[in-house]
């Protein structure tokens, strides 16, 4: 049987959700709790093999319950199960160690059927959910950078040899204040603050 301990602030969900799990033969609900820090020494304690993580509650949110958990016990398969999946929730909770994410708009054959696969190893993720995810992939992959333009990335090359104002002015044949309007717009692009974490920039992503 695939042993679960379920965590959630609201007692009326919790108790239902437990109440149809416990309807299935192959899974055993081992444990409830009411709060991250209670559910994350509960799960700790007790070591269930899956877990339904509610995201916002009150003494301990379950992003911070699932660092702890994963801390102490990293084999455990935590699902998280919340109405919530905007990026300030959903990044930080894969980043915390959370193995699913699915909502709560879900039905309670999709939560068993989450329970399941993660007990086998397998994720699943909300598609909306997935959505955001791909969405904030495909930004990652397009660096900074591609958004100067051709003088912009030739003053940044520059910047990162170690470069004053004055020299690449001298250098690429253009005035000081043109130098300084390339390097503020290069500073704001990057989303660095100083040239010298603009050069970092430039080293980093080997770009010389």
């Amino acid at each position: 049987m695939i042993r679960v301990i379920v965590v959630d602030d609201h007692d009326v969900v919790r108790k239902g959700i437990i109440a149809y799990l416990q309807t299935d033969e192959a899974i055993n609900v081992i444990g409830q709790a009411s709060s991250g820090n209670e559910g994350a020494e509960l799960i700790i304690n007790e070591k269930p093999d899956v877990v339904l993580m509610d995201l916002m509650m009150d003494n301990g949110s379950g992003i911070e319950a699932t660092k702890q958990v994963m801390e102490k016990y990293p084999a455990c398969k935590i699902i998280i199960l919340t109405s919530f999946y905007d990026d300030e929730q959903i990044f930080p909770a894969i980043e915390a160690g959370a193995f699913s994410y699915i909502l709560k708009t879900s039905s309670a054959d999709e939560i068993v059927n989450a329970i399941k696969k993660a007990a086998k190893g397998e994720n699943v993720i909300e598609p909306k959910v997935a959505g955001k995810m791909m969405t904030s992939f495909r930004k990652e992959e397009k660096k900074l950078h591609d958004d100067l333009t051709d003088r912009e990335l030739e003053v940044l090359l520059c910047i990162g040899n170690g470069m004053t104002n004055q020299e690449i002015s001298d250098k690429l044949y253009i005035g000081i204040k043109t130098v300084k309007t390339h390097v503020s717009n290069i500073l704001s692009k990057l989303e660095v603050n100083d040239r010298t974490q603009a050069a970092v920039y430039v080293h980093r992503n080997h770009l010389l």
